[in-house]
This record gives C-alpha cells, structure tokens and sequence, in this order.
C-alpha cells in the first residue's frame, strides 16, 4: 500500500546481526594476556621450525582459556596450554596437558611451566 509515505526497514529486514555488549552482570571469559600469549608463541614457533607442530587453536572459555597445538589440523591436539585463574592461588593457574589429558606440569610461571614443552628426549647409553 502506497500512501506517499517514504518505506523505512528496520534492521533485521536487512540481515543485520545485533550486537551483544557484555554488561556489568555478566561474566567475561577467561584470555590470554600479551605477555602470555608472547611466551606460548615464541615455543609454538620454535616447534613449528622444528617441524614438530603446524597448527594451532585457542578457546576463550568461561572458566579457562586454552590454547591447542596439533601436528596436523585433522588429527587431536598433541598438547594444550591451560590457564584456569581458580586454581592460580593453589597448584598455579598454568598448566600443560598432553592428548591424552594427563599433566606434565602445572605451575604459577608460565615460562616454567612451558619449558616442558622444549626438553629434548635423552638418549640413554646400553
């Protein structure tokens, strides 16, 4: 019906996504800071020149932020970097995981913690 009247359309009309702010009451997920991102980067690339990893994939969660290395995209991942902030008071937020689950190590520092990932296999003599 035309009634001289200019057709306004409201957004959703258009396909346009609403934007959800995340508001005082709700809870953010947990990151990786600058600082610890720097530090996971600097061992995933000296493994990826290594030819140990190829990829990667970090999740943002409610209650922990992990950060997965995998040798190839398809396969499960080889280790994953946890950060859980409940337990930094006690056994430290940091902690690295192989694919099976099991804790290699679990730490406050998350340099240390990570050193783990760069010990080399020693070779015993027999």
């Amino acid at each position: 019906m035309d009634d001289g009247q200019p057709q306004t359309a409201s957004a959703t009309e258009f396909g346009a996504a609403v934007v959800d702010f995340p508001g005082r009451g709700r809870k953010r997920d947990v990151t990786f800071d600058r600082r610890e991102l720097m530090a996971i980067l600097n061992v995933y690339g000296r493994m990826v020149a290594a030819g140990e990893w190829r990829d990667y994939a970090i999740d943002h969660l409610p209650d922990r932020a992990v950060f997965s290395v995998f040798r190839r995209t398809a396969e499960a991942p080889l280790h994953r970097i946890v950060k859980d902030p409940k337990l930094a008071a006690r056994q430290g937020a940091w902690s690295v995981t192989d694919g099976h689950g099991r804790i290699l190590k679990r730490g406050h520092d998350i340099e240390r913690v990570l050193a783990v990932l760069e010990k080399k296999p020693r070779l015993v003599d027999g």
